[in-house]
C-alpha cells in the first residue's frame, strides 16, 4: 500500500444516504479527516457516519448542490480535498493513482474522474456516459463552485488540471424509480435556475429541447446500444429536461401571483 505525504480531507454531501454511507466513507480511508454536509436526513446516515472517528458531520437546509458542497469546502482543515457522491466508490487502482499523483512535486490544481456508469448494477458503456467526467480531487486554495448553478455544479479551477486514469465507480441507478426521482429533482433545481437567470419559459422550446435530449442521448450518443437500460436512461434525462421548463413556468407564475 503507497504511503501519502500531503494530508488530504474528504468531502461528502449526504440525504438519505443510510445504504450508501458506511461504504462510500471507506473510500476515504487514506484522508485524515471525513467532512460530510447532511440536508437532515430522516434515516439513519448521520448516525452511521459518526461510527467513523474522521468524520465531522454539518448539518444545513438544502438549498442547492453548490451551496452545500462550497460548505464542506469550507470546513476542510486541509488545502487538498477528496470529494465524492454516495454513489459514488473508489477502486484499488485508482486509489493508488491518487495518493501517487499527490506524492508528485509538480501537481496539478485540480483532477478530473472518468466514471463507469451502472444502471441497476448493471455497467453501461454508451448513453452519453462514454465521456461522464468530474473534479473528484483539487485544492482548496485554487478552486470553488461557482455560485450561480443549482444542479450539475460547476468547479472553477484556478491552475493546471489533470486526468486520472483509473475510473471512478458510478453507481447513479439503484431502481428505475429512484432515477427517476433523481432527474426529476434535477430539473425542478434548473427550472428555478434558469429563472433566476432571468430566462422565460417557452412552450416550443420546452419541446424541442426535450426531444433533442433524448435524440442526442438514444441515438447520437449510441443508448440504443445499451439495450433496455439505454432506453429507460434516455427517456429517464429526456424527462428532466421537459420538467426543468415545467419548474420555470411555475416559477414565472409565483411571481405574478406575488
Amino acid at each position: 500500500m503507497l504511503g501519502l505525504k500531503e494530508k488530504v480531507s474528504g468531502a461528502i454531501i449526504t440525504f438519505n444516504e443510510e445504504k450508501n454511507i458506511q461504504e462510500v466513507l471507506g473510500c476515504f480511508d487514506f484522508c485524515d479527516e471525513i467532512i460530510v454536509v447532511d440536508s437532515f436526513s430522516a434515516d439513519k446516515t448521520v448516525e452511521l457516519a459518526l461510527q467513523n472517528p474522521k468524520v465531522k458531520v454539518i448539518q444545513n437546509k438544502f438549498e442547492d448542490f453548490t451551496k452545500q458542497r462550497n460548505l464542506a469546502i469550507d470546513a476542510a482543515k486541509n488545502d487538498w480535498i477528496l470529494f465524492l457522491d454516495g454513489d459514488e466508490r473508489i477502486t484499488p487502482e485508482l486509489r493508488d493513482e491518487i495518493i501517487s499523483e499527490l506524492n508528485q512535486s509538480d501537481k496539478n490544481e485540480a483532477y478530473y474522474f472518468y466514471r463507469k456508469f451502472f444502471f441497476a448494477g448493471k455497467p453501461i458503456h454508451y448513453s452519453g456516459t462514454q465521456t461522464d467526467k468530474n473534479f473528484r480531487l483539487f485544492r482548496k486554495s485554487k478552486c470553488r463552485y461557482i455560485g450561480d448553478k443549482k444542479v450539475h455544479e460547476t468547479l472553477e479551477v484556478h491552475g493546471n488540471v489533470g486526468v486520472l486514469k483509473h475510473k471512478l465507480l458510478h453507481y447513479s441507478v439503484s431502481s428505475y424509480d429512484s432515477y427517476r426521482n433523481k432527474m426529476l429533482h434535477y430539473g425542478e433545481l434548473k427550472g428555478k435556475e434558469l429563472y433566476e437567470r432571468g430566462k422565460k419559459f417557452s412552450r416550443l422550446t420546452q419541446i424541442l429541447k426535450t426531444a433533442f435530449k433524448f435524440l442526442k442521448t438514444y441515438i447520437l450518443r449510441l443508448g440504443i446500444l445499451d439495450g433496455k437500460e439505454g432506453f429507460q436512461l434516455a427517456f429517464l434525462q429526456t424527462l428532466s429536461v421537459f420538467e426543468t421548463y415545467n419548474s420555470l413556468k411555475k416559477a414565472e407564475k409565483k411571481t405574478v401571483i406575488l
